[in-house]
């Protein structure tokens, strides 16, 4: 069993914000029932252009459920560009902190909110899997993300990136190309 804050125990219990939105200003679905965490984002705007109405529906496990209503709580009321800069941990920190293997939940909620916010800005649907850069086929996980959680978090591993975004924790083949961008990364 997972050691979780009784923080992260309501929003499990209690999720915040659970539905659709009609008429959203921005949606998107990331994730893949394949993995087994899907999560679909959406979010509206007032006159002033804050969040005013956020929501989400997910497939997955009670840390995924918690950070997609600890989400939606920490963006109503931001600008978008305020909202863009809610970082995963964050998320997980709103929480009470989350189990390392479990942190890749936090992240998914990110990535959801930002294709909403980039399906408001462009009209265009955002669906990962149509990306070039997929570095993870398991998880559909791609090389811009992977970098991006490596900078912001500071991590080191394979293992820690396994457990922030699920990439190498399928079949196992890309774990060398992790291992490769870590090294540029931390310019090794």
């Amino acid at each position: 069993m997972w050691n979780y804050s009784e923080k992260m125990m309501d929003h499990f219990r209690n999720p915040r914000n659970v539905g659709t939105i009609d008429n959203a200003d921005g949606t998107a679905t990331v994730g893949s029932l394949a993995c087994g965490d899907a999560l679909k984002f959406q979010f509206k705007l007032d006159a002033d252009g804050k969040i005013c109405e956020a929501k989400f529906q997910t497939f997955g496990c009670a840390s995924a459920i918690a950070s997609s209503s600890a989400l939606t709580e920490m963006v109503i009321g931001k600008t978008l560009e305020e909202a863009k800069k809610i970082t995963n941990a964050e998320i997980a920190d709103y929480l009470g902190g989350l189990p390392p293997q479990k942190m890749h939940c936090s992240v998914m909620g990110r990535e959801a909110m930002e294709a909403a916010i980039k399906n408001y800005e462009t009209g265009e649907n955002c669906d990962r899997s149509l990306e070039a850069d997929i570095l993870c086929s398991c998880y559909n996980v791609s090389e811009n993300e992977i970098r991006r959680v490596i900078t912001e978090n500071q991590l080191t591993t394979v293992e820690e990136v396994t457990n922030f975004t699920k990439a190498g924790g399928g079949c196992g083949q890309c774990k060398s190309k992790i291992q490769a961008i870590l090294d540029e990364v931390h310019g090794k």
